[in-house]
């Protein structure tokens, strides 16, 4: 069984065979699929599961917390089952493909408390951008 199928199952998820198929899409390291494919690789599975039911599935993973949903340079969103992991986005700058990092250090700590300016910080999301081996082998 998936981590994610595991991680909804755990929270009491009902399991219905749409949101089990969008699940299994999901599973595996360095997934990062817009709603449009997850739906393209889920009627391959399940051929009846309709567009809307990704979108409200993906939604309803994404309150969960059980996916995350990456938005970058004005294009699709994409969902990241990597909820659990603490990590950062490596982007390409022409195709648009995402990598998972774990840059060393603690991000939260690599903001001086001058440069706070009096805000309590929740969050970091860093997102390093380049070219990817394939784009760059094209250029």
């Amino acid at each position: 069984m998936s981590d994610l199928l595991e991680r909804l199952r755990g929270r009491g998820w009902r399991m219905t065979a749409q949101r089990r198929v969008v699940a299994e899409v999901l599973d595996g390291d360095h997934v990062h699929l817009t709603a449009d494919e997850v739906h393209a690789r889920a009627v391959t599975r399940l051929p009846e599961i309709s567009r809307a039911t990704v979108y409200n599935t993906l939604g309803e993973m994404v309150t969960l917390g059980e996916v995350i949903e990456v938005a970058t340079d004005g294009r699709a969103k994409r969902y990241d089952p990597n909820a659990h992991r603490p990590h950062q986005h490596l982007v390409c700058g022409r195709c648009g493909a995402i990598r998972d990092v774990h840059p060393a250090g603690d991000p939260m700590a690599d903001l001086p408390d001058t440069e706070r300016f009096g805000f309590t910080i929740s969050n970091v999301e860093v997102t390093y951008r380049g070219i990817c081996p394939s784009c760059a082998a094209t250029a």
